[in-house]
């Protein structure tokens, strides 16, 4: 017995110290995919390649479940480009697996949510059961600047079939886009997706600080847009440039 507590002793450590690099890697190429980088095929398909070889150790790491999901979304969003229908499909199913698993041990994982709704919505269509995906991302990460990028966009685009405080929900976070400097994506969602919502978004600035408010109204007026942004005058002649 002490022989065997002995060993296991030796192997526990070594199994964690291998999860941990095992995570360097992971975690550097997270970053990078959520920060928006370009990855050549080849190095997502090695890094993922690695990580799978690891799948039998006994320590699981919620990073490493993380990096597999998002590496298998990226390898899915490039693949529409570049592969066969075929390909494509076993891709998306595959990316698809990775963020369930993922999310599975880390349910709150805000971001992933989203993705999952993003993925079934892009590779089957919009269907009003996926909303539910979308749910989860805002009640897990209601707050997420950098999340909000991609996520107020897609639901601006399904505004209409949202309940009354999902809508609530998008409406304040596209405020909080505008308060936190996002000006050209709140712009942009503005000018196309939220067109139709825009009296309510522009309204739901009107406690915003004054500064990204000012600088909200000249990206519209440059654009040719004459709407009012609350609380802030612009000059005449912007508009007849």
């Amino acid at each position: 017995m002490l022989l065997l507590l002995g060993i296991a002793g030796v192997i526990w450590p070594l199994s964690a110290l291998s999860a941990f690099w095992v995570a360097v890697p992971a975690k550097e190429t997270t970053g990078r995919i959520l920060a928006g980088d370009r990855f050549k095929p080849r190095a997502l398909n090695a890094t993922m390649a690695m990580l799978e070889a690891q799948r039998r150790l006994s320590v699981a790491r919620n990073d490493v479940a993380r990096a597999e999901a998002l590496i298998g979304l990226r390898i899915a969003e490039e693949g529409t480009r570049r592969r066969s229908a075929e390909d494509t499909d076993r891709e998306a199913a595959l990316a698809d697996a990775k963020t369930r698993s993922s999310l599975e041990i880390n349910p709150a994982d805000s971001f992933l949510w989203l993705m999952l709704y993003s993925m079934e919505t892009a590779y089957r269509g919009f269907d009003e059961k996926t909303l539910g995906y979308l749910s989860q991302s805002y009640a897990t990460g209601p707050i997420e600047g950098w999340i909000s990028l991609r996520r107020n966009k897609l639901a601006l685009a399904i505004f209409s079939n949202l309940t009354g405080t999902a809508q609530q929900k998008v409406v304040s976070e596209f405020a909080g886009m505008v308060d936190s400097g996002f000006i050209d994506a709140a712009g942009l969602n503005l000018m196309g997706v939220g067109w139709e919502q825009r009296e309510r978004l522009l309204a739901s600035i009107a406690n915003v600080n004054v500064i990204p408010r000012e600088a909200l109204a000249k990206q519209l007026a440059r654009e040719g847009l004459r709407v009012r942004v609350p609380g802030i005058e612009v000059d005449e002649r912007i508009w007849r440039r």
